[in-house]
């Protein structure tokens, strides 16, 4: 299965991304079968090519939730956003859940 993902390239704290199409169980830094843009998170410059990412998907090709949310935001597909992150905040009232253990309740003499 073909997906449109993100691929990490710079260093530590000036990566830069490339958005490309590739094998759905391949690694995330190894060959891809085309270039599709690049996204710098400093600056705030993306650059897609709007015709590749519409054959692609086309053929098949399923965008990543990032990327699907950053299709809709630059207009080139059109949907609801997708939440990539979980929200791990309790709520008000509710109780938190103990998994640990509880200690043995047998008196053990050496």
């Amino acid at each position: 299965m073909l997906v449109i993902r993100l691929q990490k390239v710079g260093k530590i704290h000036t990566a830069t991304y490339r958005v490309v199409v590739t094998q759905k169980t391949a690694a995330a830094k190894r060959k891809y079968l085309e270039l599709l843009g690049n996204i710098n998170r400093k600056t705030k410059a993306v650059s897609l090519n709007k015709d590749r990412i519409l054959y692609w998907i086309s053929k098949g090709a399923q965008p990543s939730d990032t990327i699907h949310n950053l299709l809709v935001s630059q207009g080139i597909i059109s949907g609801k956003k997708i939440p990539v992150h979980k929200n791990t905040k309790i709520e008000k009232g509710e109780e938190i859940k103990s998994t640990a253990v509880p200690a043995p309740t047998e008196n053990f003499t050496v």
